[in-house]
C-alpha cells in the first residue's frame, strides 16, 4: 500500500491512456484511409441507417448512468450504485442488439461489406468499435456481480466504499467507457459530414 502512494501517476492510468492512444490511432487511420479511397475512387458515401443515429443516444444514456454509479460510490449509495450498474450494462447489451439491426438496415439497402469500398469501411470501423465495446463488458459486469455479491452487510458495504484500488478501476472504466462514447459520436459525424457535403 506504502509503494502505490510513491506513484506520482498509478500505471493503471498510464496503462489506459496508451490503450487509449492506440484505440485512438487505429481509427484516427481508418478515417484518413476513408478519406483517401473516397477522394481517389470517387465513390459516393453510404448514408447512415437510423439505428446508428438511436445508438449515439443509448451510448450517451450509458455515459450518464455510469457517471451515476460513480457519484453513488463516492456518496456511499449502495442501492443507487447497485441499480446503476445494472441499467449501463442492460444499455450496453441493448446497444450491441441495436446495432446488429442496424447492420440488417444497411443490407435491407443491398449495402453488404463487399457493396463498394465506403460500405467495407462502415462495416468494419462500427464492427471495431462494437468489439470494443464487447471487450469492455466484462469489466462492467464484473462490478456489478462484485456489488451484488458482496455489498449486502453495513460492514462488507463499508468495506467496498473504502477499498481505494475499487475506486480506482471504477475511474478506469468510466475512462473507458466515456472514450467509447466519445469515439462513437466522432464516427457518427464523419459518415454524416462525408454524406452531406458529397
Amino acid at each position: 500500500m506504502q509503494q502505490e502512494r510513491n506513484f506520482l501517476i498509478h500505471p493503471g492510468y498510464i496503462v489506459m491512456f496508451l490503450v487509449l492512444a492506440g484505440i485512438t490511432a487505429l481509427f484516427l487511420g481508418f478515417s484518413g484511409a476513408y478519406l483517401y479511397n473516397r477522394v481517389q475512387q470517387g465513390v459516393p458515401p453510404v448514408k447512415l441507417p437510423s439505428l446508428f443515429y438511436w445508438n449515439t443516444l443509448i451510448l450517451v444514456a450509458s455515459s450518464g448512468t455510469l457517471i451515476w454509479a460513480k457519484n453513488s460510490y463516492k456518496n456511499d449509495h449502495t442501492s443507487n450504485y447497485k441499480i446503476a450498474l445494472g441499467i449501463t450494462l442492460a444499455l450496453t447489451i441493448l446497444f450491441l442488439v441495436a446495432q446488429v439491426f442496424a447492420w440488417f438496415q444497411l443490407q435491407d439497402q443491398d449495402i453488404f461489406i463487399n457493396h463498394n469500398t465506403m460500405a467495407s469501411y462502415l462495416y468494419v470501423i462500427s464492427g471495431l468499435h462494437f468489439a470494443h465495446v464487447i471487450a469492455g463488458i466484462p469489466f462492467l459486469a464484473y462490478f456489478l456481480f462484485i456489488a451484488v455479491k458482496k455489498m449486502k452487510s453495513p460492514v462488507s458495504v463499508l468495506i467496498y466504499f473504502s477499498d481505494k484500488a475499487k475506486k480506482r478501476k471504477l475511474d478506469l472504466l468510466n475512462l473507458y467507457w466515456h472514450f467509447l462514447d466519445a469515439l462513437w459520436i466522432y464516427l457518427v459525424l464523419f459518415f454524416l459530414i462525408n454524406y452531406l457535403i458529397q
